[in-house]
């Protein structure tokens, strides 16, 4: 397929179809026979905010120091729709010694023969566009959590790894704890009895994020018809355009999409789960902020596996200055909690312990690995498997990543069809699962702590949602309404591509 580069875009017609804005197509080839010690050409897609209010510091950014710390990788380019981002970035590639190239519209970098692999960190909503694009383009693709937009994004990102024979990694790197290894094995081996449930726990204080009466100008150094992309360029209706997006509908999918999924791929791991579960439901609402957020601030959801189930937690409110209100179960207010008959492990990337059904430490399990780390692992994990070419040696394949980021989906799409309920009603409706009903009253008594009744702000009681994992949509009672939830309608011309 002959390239198709920006300026030729531009002058194209709407009226081209779907391969406009595509970069050019090649198939599976690995890096190039003359280039020396199998140094991999890296493009960092998305540098991200280093200094938005709420935020981490630029998750892009954060993964080029990484990049940094690994042999055998060059930085050739940067890209980022805001021009801040790429001059902050590119003072410190100067002073690494590095000369990357700059761009503001990624199709620009993935139509550079230089260019063997990308890291996209963009915003939730532009996974699935970049990632397919970069796979069409001949590279490959190390994509920032979740995984995907939506359930019909994932499996099209997944089909697109299969098609183009590229690399996809996705940024769970929890994945590639040799600690966590090791405590699931013997999970899993039986050393403490059968696995009962698995807990995710995401105790994360957080602010609102206030209101406007007008919309707000982006930035002026964004572009801003680049950074909507698939999504509809309205007026932005809120006070920072960075970070913020995670809890808006049309950009993110909240806290369970932006923190819970890593938990939530860990406690699957640990279930020996390879699926999707069959079906899900979920509490939750927005309480306390009164700002324009829209996604859950606090958010149960049951992934009702078999044989043993998994809860996630979500709690982001806390009033006042007091931190720990927002609570702990057996002593964590993170990580995870995986109930064996003899016993449970609680515990993280970092370290853990085996406790006994009572609650008292009975092994320790010692310390795991920092952060740095753990993604300095899952870095190099992917780079090996491009210059390999085998994908089974990722340790966050494409379709784990896909299968775990649809627990999440599966949990958003059940809150957002639910509807309030009275705090009798939900317990009535979780009193069948003992291990449900007990997360529900510590949610509530959490809320109420932080000055929220849920007799007077009631909570979304979300439905069962059932999921055909082979055919990728929801079957059954509230199909109808889950379906119009997992597939999106896409700006001209940046729209996915179906693969599958």
């Amino acid at each position: 397929m002959k390239p198709i580069l920006r300026r030729s875009f531009l002058r194209g017609s709407v009226t081209a179809g779907l391969t406009l804005g595509m970069p050019r197509l090649m198939l599976g080839a690995g890096l190039p026979a003359s280039r020396p010690n199998d140094a991999v050409n890296v493009a960092v897609i998305g540098l991200g905010s280093t200094t938005a209010v709420g935020g981490v510091g630029g998750r892009g950014h954060q993964l080029i120091n990484r990049l940094r710390q690994i042999d055998g990788v060059n930085i050739v380019a940067l890209c980022d729709v805001d021009q801040d981002h790429i001059d902050r970035e590119l003072e410190a590639a100067r002073n690494h010694g590095e000369t990357p190239a700059t761009h503001r519209d990624l199709r620009e970098v993935l139509d550079r023969q230089d260019v063997d692999a990308v890291i996209v960190a963009l915003p939730n909503h532009w996974h699935a566009l970049a990632t397919i694009w970069a796979c069409q383009a001949g590279k490959d693709v190390y994509v920032e959590k979740p995984f995907s937009y939506d359930l019909w994004e994932g499996r099209q990102m997944v089909a697109a790894a299969r098609k183009y024979g590229r690399m996809i990694q996705v940024g769970t790197q929890r994945r590639s704890s040799q600690f966590l290894r090791g405590v699931f094995d013997r999970l899993q081996g039986g050393e403490f009895g059968p696995i009962r449930f698995a807990h995710a726990l995401v105790y994360r204080p957080r602010n609102d994020i206030g209101t406007v009466d007008a919309p707000t100008s982006p930035p002026p150094t964004v572009d801003y018809d680049l950074w909507c992309g698939p999504v509809p360029n309205e007026p932005l209706m809120r006070k920072q355009l960075h970070y913020e997006w995670h809890w808006f509908w049309e950009t993110g999918n909240g806290e369970m999409g932006n923190n819970g999924i890593h938990v939530i791929d860990a406690c699957r791991w640990a279930l020996g789960q390879d699926q999707a579960p069959p079906r899900a439901m979920s509490i939750g609402g927005r309480f306390a902020f009164n700002d324009c957020g829209e996604t859950a601030n606090t958010h149960l959801a049951l992934f009702d596996f078999e044989p043993a189930p998994l809860i996630c937690e979500i709690r982001n409110v806390v009033a006042g200055d007091d931190r720990s209100a927002i609570g702990q179960y057996r002593g964590r207010s993170g990580g995870i909690l995986i109930d064996c008959e003899g016993g449970y492990f609680a515990g993280d990337t970092a370290g853990g312990a085996i406790y006994d059904p009572q609650g008292k430490r009975i092994l320790d399990l010692g310390q795991g690995e920092n952060p740095g780390e753990i993604e300095h692992a899952h870095l190099s994990n992917f780079l090996d498997a491009v210059r390999s070419r085998k994908a089974d040696d990722l340790t966050a394949e494409a379709t784990v990543g896909h299968h775990s980021t649809a627990c999440c989906h599966m949990a958003n799409v059940s809150h957002r069809i639910g509807t309030q309920a009275s705090p009798e009603a939900i317990q009535a409706a979780v009193s069948g699962n003992a291990e449900l009903a007990d997360a529900f009253e510590r949610c509530r008594a959490y809320l109420r702590s932080n000055g929220v009744d849920l007799a007077d702000t009631p909570a979304t009681l979300g439905p069962w949602v059932t999921l055909d994992a082979e055919r990728g949509r929801f079957v059954g009672e509230f199909a109808a309404e889950a379906n119009a939830l997992s597939k999106r309608e896409y700006r001209e011309p940046f729209v996915v591509p179906e693969l599958a």
